[in-house]
């Protein structure tokens, strides 16, 4: 840590003016692509083909977590940091946070380990929730990202990117969300000035999450792009039922309104109702069996210790954040042609380069 920071200081003169500006910038997004192609440091490095990062360097490379979680923290020559946040790998383990898909709050505490305790808060809605398995790849390396940051502003270094490709992009977002709470109590300094850039990213929770996310970087702070192409950012599944609205909504009482109406149109419509939400209901406790109780079991045999908050009793994910969509064209397919055997031909990081360098 002090190697870190006496190299920050080198490079980061004291309370450097501020870099980043508000909007999206293709040119900073085509670098951070470059940054995470070394990011990438598995045998699907193999398949990156981007150029090196032309305006950053590499200051620190944390250890992979129980789950193959990793970051990296690069430094610019305008003195803007940046944590670039890897993606899935080819370990089991790192696929089954993946598929952890059951639904958590979005503020509460879990133990990453017996006596571990890591209390988060990254929405304020009390209805907002999460994806529980990349909010344990978050809270995994916040405990690394935290005393970095530290340094970084001893440092004088007031100017972040965060940058997350695939499941990168998932725990991007919760990380910021966790960043600027963390900002809210005083926990870190206000002056701390952060911009994100989530690229292919799946959905990261439900709606009232994506509506705090989307406020806390408004004013052009925070960034989705997306492949049109690419199923990544379609899932996980989204499972909307009556339990799913704000608290004032049609559905609430809608039994006891069925009830009130003359027979027998009462029996019929309650008939129609239940065959509407009934399925639906039973759908979404499969989904939290499933993705939740069968592979919260499975997750524990990685993470000795692990307890995680009550699961939130919904599926309703949503994609969250301000859209860079990319539309691929007729020259696009010719070169990344749909095909079956290679259901990540849309999703990696090239053609995402590809399109981007097209985009105006």
């Amino acid at each position: 840590m002090k190697k870190l920071l006496a190299l920050l200081i080198i490079l980061a003169p004291l309370h450097a003016p501020a870099q980043l500006k508000t909007g999206f910038d293709k040119q900073e997004y085509l670098e951070l692509l470059r940054i995470s192609g070394q990011t990438v440091d598995t045998p699907l490095s193999e398949l990156v083909k981007l150029d090196k990062p032309k305006h950053h360097k590499l200051l620190y490379k944390s250890v992979p977590t129980e789950l193959d979680n990793k970051w990296d923290l690069w430094m610019s020559n305008n003195n803007v940091a940046v944590i670039s946040i890897r993606g899935t790998t080819l370990k089991s383990e790192s696929w089954l946070e993946n598929f952890f898909a059951a639904m958590v709050p979005a503020r509460g505490k879990l133990y990453l380990a017996e006596g571990d305790t890591f209390r988060y808060k990254l929405a304020e809605d009390r209805k907002a929730a999460v994806h529980a398995g990349w909010l344990i790849g978050m809270a995994s390396i916040a405990k690394t990202v935290m005393p970095r940051l530290d340094s970084c502003y001893k440092a004088g270094i007031r100017q972040y990117m965060i940058f997350g490709h695939s499941q990168g992009g998932a725990i991007a977002y919760l990380l910021r969300s966790y960043l600027y709470y963390q900002q809210q109590k005083g926990r870190l300094p206000k002056d701390m000035l952060f911009k994100i850039y989530c690229s292919a990213a799946p959905k990261p929770g439900n709606l009232y999450y994506a509506y705090d996310f989307e406020h806390i970087t408004r004013n052009g702070w925070g960034y989705t792009i997306v492949n049109a192409a690419d199923w990544v950012p379609e899932v996980p599944l989204s499972l909307q039922t009556t339990d799913d609205y704000n608290n004032i909504n049609p559905f609430t009482n809608a039994a006891q309104m069925l009830s009130k109406q003359p027979f027998p149109q009462n029996i019929v419509l309650k008939l129609v109702y239940n065959s509407l939400k009934n399925p639906s209901d039973k759908l979404r406790q499969r989904y939290k069996k499933y993705l939740g109780t069968q592979a919260y079991k499975m997750v524990k045999k990685h993470i000795h210790g692990l307890v995680l908050p009550d699961f939130y009793n919904s599926s309703n994910y949503m994609r969250a954040g301000h859209a860079v969509v990319l539309m691929p064209d007729a020259a696009y397919y010719k070169i990344y042609a749909d095909t079956s055997s290679n259901i990540f031909i849309h999703h990696l990081l090239e053609p995402y380069n590809h399109l981007m360098m097209q985009y105006e």
